[in-house]
């Protein structure tokens, strides 16, 4: 097995790529353009999952590349890996919309596409050979029935107001956990009121600062949604800074090992169950059944359950 983190042909099996997939293969090559490994916890272990699994299989080579969060550089990146003629792509995309013309091209050279963990824009769905992650739209809906729950437990599901941080514009992760939330939270509380969302960008200083602003703007805010704990635990320190965070819930969409800790100090109520090593195995796992020519569905979710302070000793803490 042999990695590669450059641009750089990585072995004579890259040249199996002008193959159908589908065919009986000794070994594969499989690149991946990542997000922004640097930007997460959650990223980083992804990537160390992905290179742990990838060394187990010795009929697999893998090169490994990250886009930095930039679009234009992910772009690069994939049409580097069509021009090493990979046998097949995973993409991390940077951005839902901007990154189809890209995963086109990697289809037209007949290289199947798999997209890991955020999905692409809809209508790039005809290029892609399958989707390998989280059901994001799922854990927004679940979050709002675990705050849903809390304010029902506190008595203040009639009147309760909350705001929302929500992660980088334009990231289809962003995007569905946002949605599945606002969907749901009017269907189990539907007097709950959701007064305003902001983006914390995935970065917990940002969302500190958010939720600073917040604080000043509304003197009542009952809860605090977050698309991942790692912001919900800035907006947590804001929180506890102006002396407000006993009378505010604070609900996440992935745990973070600091929200799995304040969760446990009690300050922070209740969050999704992610593993990055689950999802980073299950995208290099579908790439192979994909190489293979097994049946994989489009849509191949991973479960993520409910974690709150009354359950979380079902479950260890993460290690991102």
């Amino acid at each position: 097995m042999k990695i590669s983190t450059k641009f750089a042909l990585v072995c004579s099996t890259a040249m199996l790529g002008t193959a159908a997939f589908g065919e009986a293969h000794s070994s594969y090559t499989i690149g991946i353009t990542q997000n922004n490994v640097g930007v997460d916890s959650y990223q980083t272990t992804y990537e160390q999952a992905f290179i742990a699994a990838a060394e187990e299989n010795d009929a697999v080579e893998v090169v490994v590349l990250d886009a930095g969060g930039d679009v234009a550089r992910q772009i690069a990146q994939m049409e580097d890996l069509i021009q090493q003629e990979v046998d097949a792509i995973i993409i991390w995309p940077t951005n839902g919309e901007a990154v189809i013309p890209a995963v086109r091209k990697a289809s037209q050279a007949d290289i199947p596409v798999i997209v890991t963990n955020s999905n692409i824009a809809e209508q790039g769905f005809d290029f892609v050979a399958s989707f390998s992650g989280p059901d994001n739209i799922t854990q927004g809906a679940r979050s709002a029935e675990i705050m849903c729950d809390r304010f029902k437990a506190q008595g203040i599901e009639g009147e309760a107001q909350i705001v929302q941080i929500s992660g980088q514009p334009g990231y289809t992760t962003a995007i569905e956990r946002a949605k599945g939330f606002e969907d749901r939270l009017p269907e189990v509380c539907p007097d709950v009121t959701l007064v305003e969302t902001q983006p914390g960008d995935w970065n917990r200083e940002k969302s500190q600062q958010v939720m600073e602003a917040f604080l000043v703007k509304y003197d009542d805010i009952d809860g605090v949604y977050a698309g991942d704990d790692n912001m919900g635990v800035g907006a947590l320190n804001a929180a506890k800074a102006a002396g407000r965070a006993g009378d505010i819930t604070f609900v996440g969409a992935t745990n973070f090992a600091v929200g799995y800790e304040a969760m446990a100090a009690g300050e922070y109520w209740g969050s999704i169950y992610q593993s990055p090593v689950d999802d980073a195995e299950a995208a290099l796992q579908t790439a192979i059944d994909v190489l293979d020519g097994k049946d994989v569905p489009f849509l191949n979710y991973f479960d993520t359950p409910k974690i709150t302070q009354d359950n979380m000793d079902e479950f260890t803490k993460p290690v991102f």
